[in-house]
């Protein structure tokens, strides 16, 4: 196996150590370079790549290669690789041989016998050419002659070697679209030739070779004529790396569908769709892809199917009958569960009915189904679970069942038994009666105790009909029902105004009472205007009589009002300027009567005086 890279540098440092300490003379470079060029394949298809592989030993460090013009080809990719090497002969210096390919992924754009120009290897004022290369090349798709060795690779399946059988299997040969190389769907089968009822599974990718930022909408092909079920429908992308044709592409599944074809012929499959978002943030592209479309070839069942044939009954089934239990006392049911587990339509298979003697009525079954999918296979478990309810005591059997199915594998028909199962019933205690005449006839031996009940009765409700009643609105009550909430509602509204109008009566009065309060004050401040009173307690009253009278005209406190504040609520109120000076001319009076002890009587006289006048004449 050859080494490049790091490797090979280290393989030919550790070379050359065991060379010089065996003694042999330093290593020599080999002659002139050699330049040649080559294909894989002599014969292509237009739809087809290949290979072009030009190789450089020994050339100069500076040389540089000079490919030819791709008239007639495509590139679709092109990868270089070097190789190093050291020969060891006799007694001679060892040879040391360094190698350059450059692999060119090639397609032909037309058929016929092209020719490949030589390529050109410079290095200074020296050139070398490469010999021109002829292929074939034919219209369509040529299969690859080296398929069938790289299947017997033992490598495959390991980073860098073609896929091993099941790769193969998940994703069949694809071939690059010529308009969509960078970003193309595909739509691939793994078995293109089935049998009716056999399942062939339907993969859809996307091959990208720049990255992907989301799928917005997928579509898949309309599938008439088959029996379709999912089996894989990843919700996140998540890429693998693919070659395809000598390309690297980054693979990612879409959907995967197991489809089971319901009649012969050749079945079409329309193309699938998706729009698909490229780059990341703002520098997303949004563009369509449409996928290839497919055929498949479906054969019809081989004659000398055995009787109960059913054309969903393919794949491979096992039937199984299971009791449960199987000694039981009259009265007690008995389960008994028909179970066809495999590989194939789990959801189109039948399982046989089971059916008995009529001592045992036997209910219909409810049907269970799980799925475990393996391997892309659609495989499972049908169930059909019986009751069955025994009329009489005896040995029955439940008869043996038989599924019959093809098997595509082995392409034959194949039958599946089950065995008899026997049921013993016993009388109960207490629950055994004589026969009657409407129980069913007993078909095993010996004396027969008969359920009299007929074995389990649906649940019945017996309804009674009755004449209509009279109308609604004719009856006493209705009346008074619809208008009480009107009478309601009125009598919330009079109790509100009439709380309102006694509420403003309190209010007015209220006010009066401190009216009336505020002249006896000034009546008890006229007593103190006398020789000998204080003068504190006069002036006192005086301002007590004329802040109360106030609050009782104004509705609103005036103690501890400054002379500002209390001549703006004045004027708010509508009261004169001159009726508002003669205010704060009372109450300065009154402030300098109480903290000037030395003011005449006649002062006294003269604020009594003006505060009655403010009172007298408020309401004038």
């Amino acid at each position: 196996m050859r080494r490049t890279g790091s490797s090979a540098a280290a393989l030919l440092a550790l070379v050359l150590a065991v060379a010089g300490s065996l003694g042999v003379a330093g290593p020599a470079w080999a002659g002139a370079p050699e330049f040649t060029q080559r294909v894989d394949r002599s014969e292509v298809g237009t739809q087809d790549t290949f290979r072009l592989i030009v190789e450089a030993v020994d050339a100069p460090d500076d040389a540089q290669v000079q490919f030819p013009p791709p008239e007639d080809f495509e590139v679709l990719s092109s990868s270089q690789s070097t190789q190093r090497s050291i020969q060891l002969s006799g007694n001679g210096p060892p040879v040391l041989q360094e190698t350059r390919r450059y692999t060119l992924i090639l397609r032909a754009t037309r058929s016929g016998t092209l020719t490949i120009p030589p390529a050109t290897l410079v290095a200074g004022d020296r050139s070398w050419r490469t010999q021109p290369v002829r292929i074939r090349v034919r219209e369509g798709h040529i299969p690859d002659p080296r398929a069938a060795a790289q299947s017997n690779d033992p490598f495959a399946g390991f980073p860098g070697f073609p896929p091993d059988m099941d790769e193969a299997l998940r994703m069949p040969e694809v071939r690059i679209p010529r308009g969509d190389s960078d970003l193309f769907l595909r739509a691939s089968l793994d078995k293109d030739e089935v049998y009716v009822g056999e399942q062939t599974t339907l993969s859809l990718y996307i091959f990208s070779r720049v990255d992907l930022s989301s799928v917005d909408a997928v579509t898949m092909p309309k599938l008439e004529g088959f029996w379709s079920e999912d089996v894989e429908s990843p919700s996140q992308l998540s890429g693998e790396q693919r070659i395809v044709d000598g390309v690297p592409y980054r693979a990612y599944l879409l959907r995967r569908r197991a489809l089971f074809p319901v009649k012969a012929g050749e079945l079409s499959i329309s193309a699938a769709e998706a729009d698909i978002t490229t780059g990341f943030l703002f520098a997303g592209h949004r563009v369509h892809r449409v996928s290839n479309p497919l055929t498949v070839k479906v054969k019809p069942l081989p004659p000398g199917a055995p009787p109960g044939m059913q054309s969903a009954n393919v794949g491979q089934w096992r039937l199984t009958v299971e009791a449960s239990p199987t000694r039981v006392e009259l009265g007690q049911p008995v389960t008994v569960r028909v179970t066809l587990e495999g590989v194939g339509n789990v959801k189109n298979v039948t399982p046989p009915r089971l059916t008995g003697p009529a001592p045992l009525r036997i209910f219909d079954p409810t049907t269970t189904d799980r799925m475990a999918p393996g391997r892309n296979r659609v495989q499972g478990v049908r169930m059909h679970e019986y009751l069955v309810m025994p009329q009489q005591t005896g040995t029955f059997t439940l008869p043996a069942l038989a599924f019959p199915f093809f098997d595509p594998k082995a392409r034959r028909y194949e039958v599946s038994r089950t065995d008899p199962v026997r049921i013993t019933v016993e009388p109960g205690a207490g629950g055994a009666s004589s026969s009657t005449p409407s129980a069913p006839r007993a078909d095993a031996d010996g004396a027969k105790n008969v359920l009299t009940g007929g074995g389990l009765r649906p649940l019945r409700h017996q309804a009674t009909f009755s004449a209509p009643s009279a109308p609604l609105w004719l009856h006493p009550l209705f009346l008074p029902a619809v208008l009480a909430p009107l009478v309601l509602w009125l009598g919330a509204a009079l109790f509100g105004l009439a709380r309102g109008r006694l509420r403003a009566a309190d209010a007015g009065g209220a006010s009066q009472r401190q009216a009336r309060e505020a002249r006896r004050r000034l009546a008890a401040a006229q007593a103190l205007a006398g020789e000998g009173a204080p003068a504190q307690a006069f002036y006192t009253e005086v301002e007590r009589a004329l802040q109360g009278f106030l609050e009782a005209r104004l509705r609103t406190p005036v103690l501890g009002l400054t002379r500002e504040a209390l001549d703006a609520q004045l004027a708010q109120s509508g009261v004169d300027a001159e009726r508002r000076a003669r205010v704060r001319s009372v109450l300065d009076a009154c402030d300098a009567g109480r903290f000037a002890p030395g003011a005449e009587l006649a002062g006294r006289e003269r604020v009594l005086s003006d505060a009655a006048a403010v009172m007298e004449g408020w309401d004038r």
